[in-house]
């Protein structure tokens, strides 16, 4: 068939087609990287056959290893608290660790480090050096220029052989201009995948977005462009009904959490409940369900809502 002139030609992309057998020695093995964070390890899960072919599955202890997880919810609610007992965490246990901050300098992002290690008894010292810091938030080439960041990211993974990449927070690098906001994402996914890193991503909800959404500010298609995403909420006592159904005085907070999907391996779909110590340290405590009919048993609450 003849074309006119200036007719877009179309290509066949064949190197973009694969077989799978053709893959298999690249397709990488999913393990688990400790969060430090209590009660997250045990929610993420691989599947296995035993020797019957019975499908099985079992915690893998940790973040999927290679996955870029969003980490979202509005202010105070744990988002950074969780990346740097990850960060601190996996320091270590001896892997470097490339931490963006987009919010707020390097040297206090530092402070904020050395504070929370002592809250986790971790030698802070001793894990200085493989704790590698961009400071995004007093460079505006940093933060303005995609192009850079991705430069300066592969210098810093290059030279310090990091496994472990946080940007705190993404939605730093679009704000005021978040019809950008998913291009900025998928290039950040696609390099980081390209690196084989594991990663988080925190980002910020607008505090009119549904709380146990995954939707961010940069709308609901930046958390899936990545592997998975985890929600944070938190929620005010300030009525009887949620007195009652939550056992808890008014004026008090409840904390809650909820895993919105993985690409990489099975979770645990329930919401749970969430708990920030005096010290800072965020851990993950039982599902609702289980605390609110814990809450009943002990007549705290909850027999009178119906």
């Amino acid at each position: 068939m003849r074309r006119e002139i200036g007719e877009k030609q179309n290509k066949i992309q064949n190197q973009s087609i694969y077989l799978v057998s053709q893959l298999r020695s690249e397709i990488p093995q999913i393990t688990g990287l400790k969060t430090g964070v209590e009660g997250l390890d045990n929610l993420f899960f691989v599947s296995y056959l035993d020797k019957k072919g019975k499908p099985h599955i079992k915690p893998i202890g940790g973040f999927p290893s290679f996955g870029i997880i969003n980490i979202t919810g509005i202010p105070d609610t744990g988002k950074s608290l969780m990346a740097e007992q990850f960060a601190l965490t996996q320091a270590s246990l001896g892997h470097p660790v490339c931490f963006v901050t987009v919010e707020q300098p390097a040297v206090f992002v530092a402070t904020g480090l050395r504070n929370k290690a002592a809250s986790m008894g971790i030698d802070f010292e001793a894990i200085e050096d493989r704790l590698i810091i961009i400071d995004a938030s007093t460079n505006t080439v940093l933060r303005e220029d995609l192009s850079s960041l991705l430069d300066t990211l592969a210098y810093a993974i290059k030279s310090y052989k990091t496994k472990v990449t946080i940007i705190d927070s993404i939605t730093g690098l679009y704000e005021a201009r978040e019809m950008m906001a998913r291009m900025i994402v998928r290039s950040l996914f696609t390099f980081l995948k390209k690196w084989r890193q594991t990663a988080l991503f925190i980002s910020q909800k607008r505090s009119g977005h549904e709380e146990l959404t995954a939707e961010a500010a940069g709308g609901y298609a930046v958390g899936h462009i990545l592997d998975g995403t985890i929600v944070l909420f938190k929620k005010e006592i300030m009525s009887r009904y949620d007195q009652i159904l939550y056992g808890k005085e008014i004026g008090n907070l409840i904390r809650l959490l909820r895993i919105d999907g993985c690409r990489l391996c099975g979770h645990d779909p329930r919401v749970h409940v969430v708990e920030i110590l005096e010290n800072g340290i965020i851990r993950i405590r039982e599902p609702l369900e289980s605390y609110l009919k814990k809450i009943r048993k002990e007549g705290k609450g909850g027999q009178n809502i119906e």
